[in-house]
């Protein structure tokens, strides 16, 4: 019997829901027994998972044909291509067009001009798809891609490209249908959401697309936001969360530390006490909401005074969730040339962060 086709997602979930539009896609291309892997490149852990997922993939179904794409795929090409593992190896533009994946239907292994098809990123479309993931009775749904700032830690830039925003009117037209079909609530996602609205004609605000699709899409019962960088929450989103009960009371916060030199040499735009003071404005807004943060242990350069400020971070921005990364170096990055700390000094701290975050 002809085997299916299987998604292996790994990282975020803007990946989640590119992974349940290619699903679409390969179907309708006719494809089947196939496995894609969706890499993540945000840390050094999550291409060695895909790496591992991608062998064992081949070792269980020998037969299958594996396909390698995602920020993994469209930084390193070369790697992920050379494995001899994969079948093809296509780049995070060229995922989610329908042409990739009726080529790949006529594609064979011998052909090494159509195994790795990894474009350009920062040549992609001027705009994103309205890639909408899960849809049940929560829906994922994309309304930026791609990055313009350059974190000293970060290689997502490199995978997804320049920032890019869907406008209202395409973002209204992918929601609505998903409610008349049953979703009750509808996920925003991007890599950088608060940057939506600045490639698009008079720079609207990101509130002003989170008013619109409240306003235009009146029957959606509830609108969730993912992660938000701390430094462009701006006084009309915080009026939207003290307005508008259908907006979810839940953010997650791109924080990464808790001491103003760290975050300096990361190139974060928001220091200790804007991250304090944002939060502060969020819960007098919603005094229900609950706040998540991501922080990265053992960043280069950290002695135990600065970890120190971020363990208290915690306790002191009362975080009900905490997403703990351990640094470790992506090539290319400026925080590749700091001095690095011991592997076990990052290790521990990140423990540390962990259980306060539990506690």
């Amino acid at each position: 019997m002809t085997e299916g086709i299987e998604l292996l997602t790994f990282g975020c979930r803007l990946n989640l829901a590119e992974s349940d539009r290619m699903r679409e896609l390969a179907e309708a291309a006719g494809l089947a027994d196939t496995i894609i892997v969706n890499t993540c490149a945000v840390t050094a852990e999550a291409e060695r998972q895909a790496r591992q997922a991608i062998r064992r993939a081949r070792r269980q179904r020998p037969g299958a044909t594996i396909v390698v794409t995602g920020c993994g795929a469209q930084i390193d090409a070369a790697r992920y291509g050379g494995m001899s593992e994969a079948d093809h190896c296509i780049g995070n533009a060229e995922k989610l067009r329908a042409e990739t994946w009726i080529g790949l239907k006529r594609a064979t292994r011998l052909n090494p001009a159509a195994r790795v098809q990894v474009g350009d990123i920062m040549r992609a479309p001027p705009a994103p798809s309205a890639v909408v993931g899960d849809q049940r009775t929560r829906a994922f749904v994309e309304v930026q891609q791609g990055c313009d700032h350059r974190c000293t830690f970060c290689v997502i830039p490199y995978g997804r490209g320049p920032s890019r925003s869907l406008p209202i009117d395409q973002a209204v037209a992918a929601l609505r249908p998903l409610v008349a079909g049953g979703v009750r609530e509808i996920v925003l996602t991007g890599v950088d959401l608060m940057s939506w609205g600045g490639d698009l004609p008079d720079r609207p605000t990101f509130a002003t697309l989170v008013r619109a699709l409240l306003e235009q899409v009146p029957d959606l019962p509830r609108l969730r936001l993912s992660s938000l960088d701390p430094a462009e929450i701006d006084e009309g989103l915080i009026a939207l969360y003290a307005t508008q009960e259908r907006l979810m009371p839940h953010l997650h916060l791109s924080l990464q530390a808790g001491d103003d030199l760290i975050l300096k040499r990361m190139k974060r735009r928001h220091d200790r006490a804007q991250a304090l003071a944002v939060i502060g404005r969020l819960r007098a807004a919603r005094p229900d909401c609950a706040i998540g943060a991501d922080l990265i242990a053992g960043f280069p350069t950290e002695d135990a005074a600065m970890f120190a400020r971020s363990l208290a971070l915690i306790d002191e921005a009362r975080l009900d969730v905490v997403h703990v990364f351990p640094y470790s170096p992506r090539p290319g990055t400026p925080a590749a040339r700091m001095k690095q700390l011991a592997p076990q000094v990052v290790q521990a701290r990140a423990a540390g962060l962990r259980t306060a975050g539990a506690a």
